[in-house]
């Protein structure tokens, strides 16, 4: 669901809320900087090599084994089953370089997050030192549509300072966590200062965020659902007037938070972003308390479905300021592929 959330677009390009093929938001490499692969083609006599060597191999790589195969070195395999259009975008060579580079050092990676989504297979793998990680999309015939792998880097000290206020979830009802823990695969925002410990949520169905028209804001079991206030506060911030984004899928770059409301809580501020256009039911100035509603969910900003962008800053500016690991009541510690439980 690419948060992709409220994000500037950077060199990579925009971002969005779902990770499908090798996008900017999902790129490949052996590095913890996230640059894109290289696009390069194989030439047709190593081409011609990679062929025959693959179809020696009768079986399908099956998703739970993509971990091993990399340590082994059987890129020709992976590569394999990578979509058409991921091939385009990496050579079998320059994948099986960054393999080699990545794996060095680490002898296994254990499965850290599992689930399905919308007909993809979303897996994370992290190797015991907690290192390296990888992230890797299935379709249904097991073919790989977006992989990235890539250093994940020491812990900031910032994920153990949180915020003196006690929040509650800002919504109703069952909902996925879509982005959301304290490393770069589990939840994309971390390695920015200014939206580290932000939260994607959306809703989800059997499977599916969706039913119907999926180019369509209405057909999202998320959009125009109420948000709520997270907690006591004053309001001050309201945007309320950005279309919602039509068709699903479309992004607006310029106002990357889309419709929001940002409320203070004594010096730290909530900031709900992605409303729908015309949703929001408070003013700047309002006194608002824990629970109120303040507007629906909606697609705006650069957002490519429906779905609830929330974090805590250290200001109320998101692009001047710094997030706040949030403190939840009951010790709730939302982690992507979670689904959680907001209060009445």
């Amino acid at each position: 669901m690419t948060s992709r959330g409220v994000e500037r677009p950077n060199k990579k390009g925009a971002y969005s809320l779902m990770i499908l093929l090798l996008s900017a938001a999902v790129g490949l490499s052996a590095c913890g900087g996230g640059t894109d692969v290289p696009k390069k083609q194989d030439t047709p006599e190593q081409g011609a090599k990679a062929e025959s060597a693959v179809k020696s191999e009768t079986k399908l790589l099956q998703p739970e084994e993509l971990p091993k195969a990399m340590v082994e070195g059987r890129t020709d395999v992976i590569y394999s089953q990578f979509s058409s259009d991921f091939k385009a975008q990496v050579s079998q060579k320059d994948f099986k370089d960054m393999v080699a580079e990545f794996v060095n050092g680490a002898s296994a990676f254990h499965e850290e997050s599992n689930f399905l989504l919308n007909d993809l297979d979303h897996r994370i793998w992290i190797d015991p030192a907690s290192r390296k990680g990888i992230l890797a999309l299935f379709d249904g015939q097991a073919t790989i549509v977006g992989l990235q792998i890539l250093e994940l880097g020491k812990p900031h000290a910032s994920d153990e300072q949180y915020t003196n206020t006690t929040f509650r979830l800002p919504f109703k009802g069952d909902w996925f966590v879509f982005w959301g823990g304290n490393n770069v695969l589990f939840n994309y925002h971390y390695e920015h200062e200014i939206q580290r410990y932000a939260y994607d949520f959306i809703q989800v169905q059997d499977g599916r965020s969706y039913q119907g028209d999926e180019k369509k804001n209405e057909s999202y079991f998320a959009f125009g659902k109420e948000v709520l206030a997270p907690a006591d506060g004053v309001v001050v911030t309201v945007v309320n007037d950005i279309p919602d984004n039509v068709p699903v899928g479309v992004m607006n770059e310029q106002n990357p938070a889309g419709n929001q409301v940002i409320i203070e809580h004594n010096g730290e501020y909530s900031i709900l972003a992605h409303l729908k256009q015309g949703s929001a039911t408070v003013k700047e100035g309002d006194t608002v308390k824990r629970g109120e509603v303040i507007g629906q969910l909606g697609n705006s900003g650069n957002s490519s479905e429906p779905h609830l962008h929330f974090q805590v800053s250290d200001g109320k500016d998101l692009f001047q300021s710094r997030a706040i690991a949030v403190k939840w009541e009951q010790g709730l510690n939302p982690q992507r592929g979670e689904i959680i439980q907001g209060g009445e």
